[in-house]
């Protein structure tokens, strides 16, 4: 499927900043939305050592990238499509760096300079492989993109650690722009632009092109109100094609805003805002299954009409096929990732670990090496129905719901928060437990993670498989 395809379609992502944050470290949210047949399978790729002469080779007409010396370990989340999926998975390496990303298309850009065919879906995987934190990421994809290119019309890549949230904007070829989001502001994006000025002398908060500026004037997408003052500059508006519909960005970054602040936002496209009170992981878990509920944006008359299929772009939607929320932790291993399969309204927040050794059962079948060699060329069976692996049993109740959405939310609902409830209460013990463990025997640490995570991936699963049956015989 191509970039296009996928217009208002893709994604939505939300950082707060460490002091708007109740954890004291940054709060990263993502929904990923993609249509068609997929599946999301979970890899766990090792550390590695390469050697000279090395190269990483991603799409068949893209640039090949010489590969360094070591490179982390990182949990790859996959989405295995018919239609080769060229930007939709996520990543959290070894030191706490978490890449995801969001189509902004289209980008009004139609003379882009590539060099040997551009780099696309590889970036992240490099992102993950090479960053220590998350502003030497956005450093590594800037140097990359302007050596290389980039291949897709426009879209937006948060790269994220526990002290610093970055929203790097790129335009098909060597453009791009990054921002830092201010400590103390929580910033939401749908699938558009969000970058409004740039101020290239403020080394500390911005990472972009030389040229950033001067080329929007030189292609006639901008023009200083006083010659040579650029402080009207805006990103967005310069670089975005005008022509673009808008109505299901402005109606999600309008919604979400309206729950960060608790008040309807003065400027639907603000980069990022100042919440009046911290946030926490359940108010991101609220903004990711939003469909505007109270609000006059909600169409679906008391879930009378599936809230997904109201016409209405909503936060949480029929495409969304993963959504996940990274809890950074100042002990690394800790970090966790809260990840839904499928739809965050019919599926629970399942506590996964960043310092787990392998990957849950049922939720991996394949080695990363397999999974790398055949992301753009998927077998069939992958995607065929397999009531074995976790996927189908969240597949399968988010079917049900799909068909009769107010008759079976609420059953779901209660399933979902007695298990979200069990977890909360039980995650100060666990951490605890493992924080102490990491200072005593960290082998032991890990295998003590590694079984935690199982335990609570393989509950939602059975869990799931007997919510279904019960839904099934009503």
């Amino acid at each position: 499927m191509t970039e296009n395809a996928h217009i208002l379609e893709d994604c939505s992502a939300i950082i707060v900043g460490k002091n708007a944050s109740i954890t004291n470290k940054v709060l990263f949210g993502h929904n990923e939305d993609d249509r068609g047949n997929n599946v999301m399978v979970q890899y766990k790729v090792p550390r590695k050592t390469h050697k000279p002469g090395e190269f990483l080779t991603f799409e068949p007409e893209c640039a090949k990238i010489p590969q360094v010396q070591q490179t982390w370990s990182y949990l790859w989340s996959e989405t295995r499509a018919s239609w080769k999926a060229p930007f939709s998975d996520t990543f959290i390496n070894e030191w706490g760096v978490a890449i995801a990303s969001d189509s902004c298309s289209n980008s009004r850009e139609d003379m882009p300079e590539l060099t040997n065919g551009g780099i696309g879906y590889g970036l992240g995987h490099i992102l993950a492989q090479r960053a220590k934190t998350a502003r030497e990421g956005t450093e590594i994809a800037a140097q990359l993109i302007e050596k290389y290119g980039y291949t897709a019309s426009g879209r937006a890549y948060q790269i994220v650690d526990k002290d610093e949230g970055w929203v790097l904007q790129v335009v098909k070829g060597k453009h791009y722009v990054a921002k830092r989001v201010p400590d103390d502001e929580v910033m939401f994006i749908p699938n558009w632009y969000t970058i409004h000025e740039v101020d290239l002398s403020d080394k500390e908060n911005y990472i972009a092109s030389p040229d950033i500026i001067t080329y929007a004037i030189e292609r006639g997408w901008y023009t200083p109100k006083v010659p040579g003052d650029y402080t009207d500059f805006d990103f967005a508006l310069a670089y975005q094609d005008p022509n673009q519909k808008q109505d299901g960005n402005i109606v999600r970054q309008k919604n979400a805003l309206r729950m960060i602040l608790g008040k309807e936002p003065d400027d639907v496209r603000a980069f990022s805002v100042k919440p009046q009170r911290k946030l926490g992981v359940q108010d991101v878990k609220d903004i990711l299954r939003t469909h505007y509920e109270g609000t006059e944006d909600d169409l679906s008359e008391g879930y009378f009409i599936n809230p997904h299929r109201t016409g209405k772009r909503t936060i949480c939607t029929g495409t969304t096929i993963e959504s996940i929320i990274v809890e950074f932790h100042e002990q690394t291993e800790l970090t966790c990732v809260w990840r839904a399969l499928l739809n965050p309204c019919t599926s629970p927040y399942v506590p996964w670990y960043l310092g787990i050794s392998k990957i849950p059962p049922g939720y991996n079948w394949l080695p990363p090496e397999i999974g790398f060699a055949t992301h753009f060329n998927v077998p069939p069976a992958d995607l065929s129905y397999r009531p074995g692996r976790a996927w189908w049993a969240f597949q399968d109740v988010q079917d049900l719901a799909d068909a009769s959405y107010k008759e079976f939310i609420d059953l779901i609902k209660t399933n979902r928060n007695s298990l979200e409830d069990k977890w909360l209460t039980s995650q100060l013990e666990i951490e605890s437990t493992v924080e102490k463990l990491l200072r005593e025997d960290p082998d032991r640490a890990k295998d003590t993670l590694t079984s935690h995570t199982e335990e609570q991936a393989r509950l939602a699963w059975v869990t799931w498989r007997e919510l279904f049956q019960i839904l099934l015989s009503k």
